[in-house]
């Protein structure tokens, strides 16, 4: 795909995540999730593609945790 066929998907799957709904048209086919995290995780999935087409590398974030055990 082109990357700004990949962007205007991404504003799809934003859009329809901000508004709550599960189905989002892609192309000529319409797309169900079945939940807000499969949602997320496809709209991830194309921000590391569009960041790929942009030569960008991948972001990453490490979350660190500790406990004294209280």
């Amino acid at each position: 795909m082109e990357l700004s066929e990949l962007k205007r998907l991404r504003d799809e799957l934003v859009a329809a995540r901000y508004s709550g709904v599960l189905t989002v048209k892609a192309g000529e086919q319409w797309v169900t999730y079945k939940s807000e995290a499969e949602l997320r995780a496809a709209l991830e999935a194309l921000n590391r593609d569009i960041a790929a087409a942009e030569g960008r590398a991948r972001s990453r974030r490490l979350l660190a945790w500790c406990s004294k055990g209280l």
